[in-house]
């Protein structure tokens, strides 16, 4: 249904308006498609039951990319304003991103105030507040400053690069701040934790998704990349990364909406690669994802169920999907079929995020604007839409809506001062207001909770409670063995399964063998459900080479032989003696076909690949440029090491498409790939991977002579070992074949021009 009656935010002086340009939010539409936020809100569609409002427009609001809320409710926004300002790009590099903190002081549900807190950005792209600080993504910098009185009084290096290469599509973000109390980012390996002491602590962790990351109730996170809908981990966030040969853990990176397509409400030919048999339908309606960002595992305790929603800025749209738990595993499907949660007649209409909030709403990030595609994968066809209907103005645009269902008793929360009310909220039905809690306490250092905390521990009527019970005192460095054995006695096994989670952060603590010991008499009874947790528990607590350690994964490895799971999460503590531990177990399970020795021998063959690298470092250094090029336009797909990133693209190292033809690899760089690829035996298709890679001839940002040397890293990186190099004039004699081509090529229409080989 239509959203009617709504009311709209005033613009807050006429200076700010003049500053900003045009008063958009003054009329209710105009000749250049801009709608004002009142024409917006009329133009979405929302499913029945629902309501939407505005919460924040522009000038007060401008191309916002991420947000936090602050304990007093206060909105804190990143803004990329900066991103693309026209279809080439140019100006990306302008330092006028901000920081901005948005109140309400009427208490009236709209912001009202905006306070710059940090300006003269370069593309900001992430948020969170921590420890009284703000840690801030400005690429490829993570940045930590300071909080004194409202101001930024001092600013420290927590990372040069955490986003460092790739594009704007491809950096890392999220600043997600775990139920684990660390730190999580989409498009990124790594996590972080700010120590008691002031201290930054960086460590491994799983590659996961492209923009945007969610948490359930269990602290497992969610993902996802443009052209799929819903990825996440069936196992806690920490686990499961200590051995680099793995290149799939089980239980990391599953798919769980499998389901892709999407149900504009409007035509939106303005896609990047719209011209492509099946993007659109018959009437010029995108067919599937192909901007998926932003997820959500909804908490706020108003929506019934467990809900996933996901943005379509392309297709101006919200996704919802409902999610089901059968065991440790997490499925889903689409909540609708032929419709969507809300959608939008409004083509600038640009939902980028998607986060919960004090008063359990859904808050919906739109950058309101034209060009949402980044001029480093623009093909032409889209330059020419946004041309024909003059997308590319006006700028300087931004909302923030909420959306929650009308008979809802919507309250926020207002957090407290005193710690044992603070405790208290741990049990709240908004899963916002207890992670604020929690995030609260452990920020202080409030160790006077400890009893309080403790004492939920024991209860049995409030799982989630005491799930934050125990991570607090974690946080705190006040979580006991004892406290452990305490929460394995409960009777919900998923709060037995975050005692494990938790029992690593003892280490150092306490003897690591007693550990092991907790968690071999956790699952004593052989309860599957909780094996892969003791078992990835076990593996972060140290190697195979000691004796407590190898004992009890030998032991698993026999028990659980055929079960992939607990195989990978053995696997994980075998780092750098995989073929050892592969003898071992072979003396006790002599079968071969059990899946722990097929896990085994792909981690063995992996570890002999990486006596490559001194290959690959004389090749960086041969090829400097290509190795540049590669790295912001090629290896956030591709990997770093070549080898493929699980749900965008396949391999590069040991491809036919790569060692082959050299004439026939060049053309596919140019111009592109659609549809299924056949690479070393597997045939990729969507959704294992992006349905399409696109061409590059038309990006004028990339010379030949830098292209030539990319294509001949490649080719001799990774064991490819071509033994030759393409030089510039081999892309001229490409482009000359195919001219001005614009459409990718199909597997089929490579192997017609140039052959198999």
């Amino acid at each position: 249904m239509k959203i009617k009656n709504v009311t709209f935010f005033c613009p807050l002086t006429a200076l700010v308006l003049l500053v900003y340009g045009v008063c958009v939010q003054c009329r209710s539409t105009s000749h250049d498609g801009v709608l004002s936020p009142e024409a917006s809100l009329r133009a979405m569609e929302l499913e029945e039951g629902f309501e939407v409002a505005l919460v924040a427009a522009e000038p007060l609001v401008v191309a916002p990319v991420a947000m936090t809320f602050d304990d007093r409710g206060r909105i804190w926004v990143a803004e990329m304003d900066g991103y693309m300002p026209d279809t080439a790009g140019t100006g990306e590099d302008a330092p006028v991103g901000r920081i901005v903190i948005l109140e309400d002081t009427d208490d009236d549900g709209r912001m009202d105030k905006r306070t710059v807190f940090l300006d003269s950005l370069v593309m900001p792209r992430a948020l969170c507040l921590v420890n009284g600080g703000l840690l801030m993504a400005e690429p490829p910098n993570l940045w930590f400053y300071e909080i004194h009185d409202g101001h930024p009084v001092g600013r420290s290096l927590v990372d040069s690069a955490y986003a460092e290469g790739g594009n704007v599509e491809h950096q890392p973000n999220g600043l997600l701040r775990g139920l684990d109390n660390w730190i999580y980012s989409a498009k990124y390996d790594w996590r972080y934790r700010r120590l008691p002491d002031g201290t930054w602590e960086k460590a491994k962790t799983h590659f996961r998704g492209q923009w945007g990351i969610s948490q359930d109730n269990w602290g497992r996170l969610y993902y996802n990349d443009n052209s799929s809908n819903l990825y996440g981990d069936y196992f806690p966030p920490g686990f499961g990364a200590g051995n680099l040969g793995q290149r799939r853990v089980a239980g990391y990176g599953q798919t769980i909406v499998a389901d892709t397509r999407v149900y504009p409400i409007r035509p939106t030919t303005g896609v990047n690669r719209g011209y492509m048999e099946g993007v659109l339908d018959t009437t010029g309606r995108l067919v599937n994802f192909t901007a998926a960002c932003g997820p959500l595992i909804y908490r706020g305790g108003l929506i019934p169920g467990e809900n996933a929603f996901v943005a379509e800025p392309s297709a101006n749209l919200i996704k919802r999907n409902v999610l089901t738990e059968e065991g440790f595993r997490m499925t889903g499907k689409q909540a609708y079929e032929g419709k969507e949660f809300l959608a939008s007649h409004d083509e600038r209409f640009r939902p980028v995020n998607l986060f919960d909030g004090p008063d359990g709403a859904l808050y919906i990030l739109d950058m309101y604007r034209g060009i949402i595609q980044h001029s480093t994968y623009l093909t032409p066809y889209l330059k020419d839409e946004i041309t024909k209907r003059g997308l590319a103005r006006p700028l300087g645009m931004g909302r923030i809506y909420r959306v929650f269902p009308k008979d809802s008793k919507r309250h926020r929360v207002a957090m407290p001062r005193r710690t044992d009310s603070l405790v208290a909220l741990l049990g709240h039905g908004n899963g916002w207001v207890r992670d604020q809690a929690q995030r609260i306490l452990v920020d202080r250092q409030a160790v006077d909770a400890t009893a309080g905390l403790r004492a939920l521990l024991h209860g049995t009527a409030r799982p989630l409670q005491c799930t934050h019970a125990l991570w607090t005192l974690e946080g705190l460095g006040q979580l006991t063995a004892s406290d452990i054995q305490t929460v394995l006695a409960h009777p919900q096994w998923q709060v037995r399964a975050q005692a494990l989670a938790a029992l690593p952060s003892l280490a150092g603590m306490a003897a690591k063998d007693d550990l092991v010991a907790i968690a071999e008499k956790a699952v004593a009874n052989g309860d599957t459900l909780l094996v892969p947790y003791a078992a990835l528990a076990v593996a972060s607590l140290g190697t195979v080479r000691e004796p407590a350690i190898m004992r009890i994964m030998e032991r698993w490895a026999t028990q659980y032989a055929d079960n992939r799971y607990v195989a990978d999460a053995i696997i994980s503590a075998a780092t750098g003696h995989e073929a050892q531990f592969m003898r071992a177990v072979a003396k006790r399970v002599p079968d071969t076909s059990m899946v722990v020795h097929k896990r085994l021998l792909s981690v063995v063959d992996a570890a002999n690949e990486r006596a490559d690298r001194d290959n690959q470092e004389q090749l960086a250094k041969h090829y400097a440029n290509g190795i540049t090029l590669f790295r912001n336009a090629c290896q956030p797909c591709h990997g770093e090491d070549g080898r493929g990133v699980s749900s965008i693209a396949p391999p590069l190292a040991g491809s036919e498409w790569v060692q082959g033809d050299k004439e026939r690899l060049i053309a596919l760089v140019l111009y592109g790939l659609t549809g299924p690829v056949d690479v070393g035996g597997h045939t990729y298709r969507a959704p294992e991977v992006s349905g399409e890679m696109p061409g590059i001839a038309h990006n004028p940002a990339i010379d030949d002579a830098d292209l030539a040397q990319l294509l001949s890293y490649i080719r001799n990186a990774w064991g490819n070992n071509t033994g030759d190099e393409v030089v510039p004039e081999d892309l001229g004699t490409v482009r000359s074949k195919f001219g001005g081509r614009t459409q990718p090529f199909t597997q089929d229409e490579l192997y017609e021009l140039f052959g198999k080989h």
